[in-house]
Formats: structure tokens, C-alpha cells, sequence
């Protein structure tokens, strides 16, 4: 049997790829919203609408010519508690309708992944999975670990609100 612990963090899948995201990312939430993957899609597309939703991010500014797709680099002003950073990110994943996926080059490196899967008719699991590094000034890997349960709460937080803005709204 599991430890109650690690419940929280086990993929609702039992396929290969879901076990290797959870070993990859030790924070995996992930949320059902009423709608199709292309349309959730596209409002997630649009990375400046993520501040909208997503409580510890406070602004974005991109830093490249494009905003949309691999290569787009972009800096979040986030705020969790007393911590204030700018973290700064780089698309290294798009498939339109499925996955988003950052790489962050900031004070805490590290990387992160949405990903869009039906789940039903009109059913979409969204899913957020990171895998983060924290700096000594941070604590390191117990800083990580530490952190781990904080972030994830935010994270369950922000999908709720994302899935708020599709039950707001007519589909």
C-alpha cells in the first residue's frame, strides 16, 4: 500500500508516460473542466491571460518577438507568501489542443508542463506538472521539498479558477 503522501501526487493514468511525468515532476495536480481541449486551449494560448487565473503570477512581459509557441520567452512576476521573483521562462513544448511546456531559467530553474486530455464528452483533464530547482539561498532540495506542498495548494487553486472561467461562461 501507498503512503497516504504520495496520493496526491499519482497519475490518474497507469500508462508509461503518466509514470514517468510523475517521476520527472513531484508536483502533478490536475483538474476536469466542462469543455473540449481546443477550446480551453484557446485561452491558454494566450500566456498573458495565465495572470488572470493563476494567483502568484502578477505580470508578464514577453522578452522575444513571438508569443506564442517554441522559442517564446517571457518573464512572470510571482509572488508567493513574503517571496517575490521574476521568473523567467522559455516554450520548449506546443501541440495545439494538448501540451504546454516551460522551461524556467530564473532564480528557481527547473521545468513545467500543461497538458490537455478528453476525458469525456465536453470533458477535458487539465493537467499541471513542474519539476523544480531551488537555489542555496533557497535551501536547495529542502527548500524543494518544503515548498512542494505550498505549491501545489496554489496549483489546485489556480486550476479551480481556470475551471471557474469556463463555468462562467457560455460554451
Amino acid at each position: 500500500s501507498r503512503s497516504p503522501r504520495w496520493r496526491h501526487i499519482r497519475p490518474s493514468h497507469s500508462d508509461q508516460k503518466d509514470l514517468e511525468m510523475l517521476q520527472e515532476h513531484p508536483i502533478d495536480v490536475s483538474v476536469t473542466i466542462p469543455r473540449t481541449p481546443d477550446e480551453i486551449w484557446q485561452y491558454v494560448e494566450n500566456i498573458e491571460s495565465h495572470v488572470a487565473w493563476m494567483k502568484d503570477a502578477h505580470a508578464i512581459r514577453f522578452t522575444s518577438d513571438i508569443h506564442k509557441g517554441v522559442g517564446t520567452t517571457f518573464e512572470c512576476d510571482t509572488k508567493i507568501g513574503p517571496f517575490r521573483l521574476i521568473d523567467k521562462m522559455e516554450i520548449t513544448e506546443w501541440e495545439p489542443g494538448r501540451v504546454m511546456g516551460v522551461r524556467h531559467q530564473g532564480i528557481v530553474s527547473g521545468r513545467g508542463q500543461f497538458s490537455l486530455t478528453s476525458s469525456g464528452e465536453n470533458q477535458t483533464t487539465f493537467r499541471w506538472a513542474e519539476s523544480l530547482k531551488f537555489p542555496w539561498f533557497l535551501g536547495s532540495r529542502l527548500g524543494a521539498l518544503v515548498a512542494r506542498p505550498i505549491l501545489r495548494r496554489i496549483w489546485l487553486g489556480n486550476l479551480r479558477r481556470l475551471k471557474a472561467v469556463f463555468e462562467n461562461t457560455s460554451p
